[in-house]
């Protein structure tokens, strides 16, 4: 079950990231908070809910998770009223694999507390 939430989200999110990048600037929602942190925050959540998706591919993740950071910075460039910065890229990238890292760590804690993956082994 949390496989099959995992995909869903992680999906949903995708698109979510994908309008609030490449859309026009009114879009995109501002919760007050530093743009970095809004960044980082998106990012984790997305690479957090690929990890929990797809828990055998977790390294072909982070590289698609910063290839993805990547060419969502270079699309800006052609897209008018958004800007394209090296720092955005970085921030996104280690957001991506900074939620990685928390799906490994919330896999360890699950395995430990039900027993052998009885939680995570049901969508693979």
């Amino acid at each position: 079950m949390v496989v099959k939430i995992a995909r869903i989200a992680a999906w949903l999110l995708v698109a979510a990231i994908v309008v609030m990048t490449l859309g026009p600037p009114t879009v995109r929602p501002v919760s007050g908070f530093n743009r970095s942190l809004e960044h980082v925050a998106a990012f984790a959540l997305l690479g957090l809910a690929f990890g929990l998706a797809y828990p055998t591919r977790r390294m072909l993740l982070a590289l698609t998770g910063v290839a993805v950071a990547a060419l969502m910075e270079t699309l800006q460039l052609v897209v008018p009223g958004r800007h394209a910065y090296f720092s955005d890229f970085v921030i996104n990238a280690a957001g991506a694999c900074a939620g990685l890292v928390i799906a490994v760590l919330l896999d360890g804690l699950w395995c430990r507390t039900a027993g052998a993956g009885a939680i995570r082994r049901d969508g693979e």
